[in-house]
C-alpha cells in the first residue's frame, strides 16, 4: 500500500495558467470539489499506512470550502500534511484557520517580484495578493506559536521572469519564509522551442538536440519509484499513477469501490509492467523530470 499520496480538493482554479490545464480551462474530466465523506472513507482505508499527503493536484486548494477540515482530518491521524497555494484567498482569518488545522508544509507560487511580470505567467492573478495572503501566514505562525506549517516560495523559472531569481530570494528573506525553491516549468509544446523556455539552461528540463528539436533531458530509465509508493486521487476518487497524469487519462480504477482493489489491480500491474519494460511509451513520461533546486533555507 502506498506511503504516500496526493490528493485533489478541487479542479478550480481563479487564474489562467498558460501551461496549466485548470488555468486553461481545458479538462475532459469532470469538475468539482472532494466531499468530506469520500476523503474520510479513504483515511479510513489508508490511514495506517500513510506518512505524507499532498492536498494538491489541480486547482486551487482554498477554493474548496471544506479544504482545511480535510486537512484537519488528516492532522488528527498524525499524516505529514502539505498543499500548493497562489495564495489569493488567505485573509488574516483563514491565515488563522490555516495554522489552527495542524498543516504542515505550504508552497505559496510567486512567479514574479513585480506585478508585471508575475502576470506574463500567472494570468488573472495579484502579486499583492500574494504577498498579503504570505504576510497573513506568517503573522499567524508567529500569534499561534506555531512552527507550522513551513512556508515555501515556490518561483516557476520561465523566459519572462528569469531575470529575477536574485530579486525572489530577497523577497522571500523579507516576507519571512522558511525557504525558495526555483523550479523548472512543464512545458506541453517544446519541440520547436517554446516562448516560455528560459535562457539559462540550468532552470530548463530541455536541451536542443543535433536535429535542432528540443528534447526532455531525462534519460526515461524503465524504472519509477512512485509506482510502488505514491499515486493521486483526484476530487471524484479516481486513482491515477502520478501528477503527470493531469486529465486522469490513466485511471487505474476507483477509491471509491476501494482503494485497495485498485492499487492490487490488473489495471495498474499492467501499467507498472510497461513502465518496467519500455517507459518512453507512455504519454505521460515523456515529460518527466526532476526539475526542483533549492536556493534558500532560513
Amino acid at each position: 500500500m502506498p506511503m504516500s499520496i496526493a490528493i485533489e480538493p478541487t479542479t478550480a482554479c481563479n487564474l489562467g495558467c498558460p501551461e496549466c490545464p485548470s488555468g486553461l480551462k481545458k479538462f475532459t474530466r469532470p469538475t468539482g470539489n472532494l466531499k468530506k465523506e469520500r476523503f474520510h472513507q479513504l483515511l479510513d482505508e489508508l490511514d495506517r499506512h500513510l506518512v505524507n499527503i499532498t492536498f494538491y493536484f489541480q486547482g486551487e486548494p482554498f477554493i474548496n470550502p471544506n479544504f482545511l477540515d480535510l486537512v484537519k482530518m488528516a492532522h488528527e491521524r498524525k499524516i505529514f500534511t502539505s498543499t500548493s497555494t497562489n495564495a489569493h484567498f488567505i485573509s488574516a482569518e483563514v491565515a488563522e484557520k490555516t495554522v489552527a488545522s495542524g498543516l504542515d508544509q505550504m508552497i505559496i507560487s510567486i512567479d514574479g517580484t513585480t506585478q508585471e511580470v508575475y502576470e506574463k505567467y500567472r494570468k488573472g492573478g495579484s502579486l499583492e495578493k500574494v504577498l498579503e495572503g504570505s504576510k497573513q501566514m506568517v503573522i499567524a505562525k508567529q500569534k499561534l506559536k506555531s512552527p507550522t506549517p513551513k512556508l515555501i516560495f515556490q518561483f516557476l523559472v520561465v523566459a519572462p521572469n528569469e531575470h529575477q531569481i536574485e530579486d525572489a530570494k530577497a523577497l522571500a528573506e523579507q516576507m519571512g519564509m522558511d525557504e525558495i525553491r526555483f523550479k523548472s516549468a512543464q512545458l506541453y509544446d517544446y519541440e520547436n522551442g517554446n516562448p516560455l523556455m528560459p535562457q539559462n539552461e540550468d532552470y530548463s528540463r530541455y536541451r536542443l538536440g543535433a536535429d535542432g528539436k528540443w528534447k526532455i533531458k531525462n534519460k526515461l530509465l524503465n524504472q519509477c519509484w512512485k509506482m510502488w509508493h505514491s499515486c493521486v486521487v483526484t476530487w471524484d476518487g479516481k486513482v491515477v499513477p502520478c501528477c503527470f497524469d493531469k486529465d486522469a487519462q490513466h485511471p487505474m480504477g476507483s477509491a471509491n469501490e476501494g482503494f485497495k482493489a485498485a492499487w492490487r489491480g490488473e489495471e495498474y500491474y499492467q501499467f507498472r509492467t510497461q513502465i518496467l519494460s519500455g517507459r518512453d511509451q507512455l504519454d505521460i513520461c515523456k515529460n518527466c523530470t526532476e526539475g526542483t533546486k533549492v536556493w534558500m533555507e532560513a
